[in-house]
């Protein structure tokens, strides 16, 4: 067999990348658009979910600096012109100045708790997508078959090409695979921007602990 007719043979019997994404319908596109939002959400996330952003080092060391010398009002300032969560978090802190420790230290906590629930909130976007892609590619596969039988049922006792259907089912499952394809992935970036998330809110908070940890000895 020539390389020609192999290829005649191969374009016959199956269906290109372009073909079965067009046969994937309305359903294939939002599938597609849902994969364009994951990827924008990843890169974001790898950009301003790190310490580096959320806890700018230089920020760290001119706010520790200010605890040493008792500038505290010079620190909240600081704090309130550079907004994050390290700066947010201490903030919360600096203004409960002159009350006990435990005070200062629950007004500390409830803020850090605020601010990793906000992230988690934000990464919780790529668990939605995760969550709905399969379904969203379930529901195009049951809409082909759906399709399909229709197909039998309007040939009668005549009978249908099995070839047709066969086709129409292949196209059908395309959106089953663009769903998988979209939501295994979104879900490995999801448990990994969790567990940053979880590994940065620590590291933050063991910071700010420290700082505040003077007031506890000053008692």
């Amino acid at each position: 067999m020539t390389a020609g007719s192999a290829s005649a043979q191969d374009s016959g019997s199956g269906i290109s990348l372009m073909d079965a994404i067009k046969a994937s319908g309305v359903i294939g596109a939002v599938i597609i658009l849902m994969s364009i939002v994951a990827l924008a959400l990843v890169i974001e996330h790898f950009i301003s979910i790190k310490r580096e952003k959320l806890a700018p080092p230089e920020l760290v060391d001119e706010i520790e600096d200010l605890f040493t010398q008792g500038n505290f009002q010079e620190a909240l300032e600081t704090c309130e012109a550079n907004p994050c969560y390290f700066t947010r978090v201490t903030a919360a802190g600096i203004r409960k100045i002159g009350h006990q420790f435990e005070t200062i230290e629950k007004a500390v906590e409830e803020m850090e708790g605020e601010e990793s629930m906000k992230l988690m909130q934000k990464i919780g976007w790529l668990s939605l997508i995760a969550g709905i892609g399969p379904m969203m590619g379930l529901f195009g596969t049951v809409s082909g078959m759906v399709g399909a039988f229709g197909k039998i049922a309007e040939a009668g006792q005549g009978g249908v090409n099995p070839a047709d259907l066969a086709g129409s089912i292949q196209l059908a499952l395309v959106t089953t695979v663009e769903g998988l394809i979209v939501a295994i992935p979104t879900t490995a970036f999801f448990v990994y921007f969790r567990n940053r998330v979880m590994t940065v809110s620590l590291e933050i908070g063991a910071v700010v602990e420290d700082m505040f940890e003077r007031f506890r000895t000053a008692r």
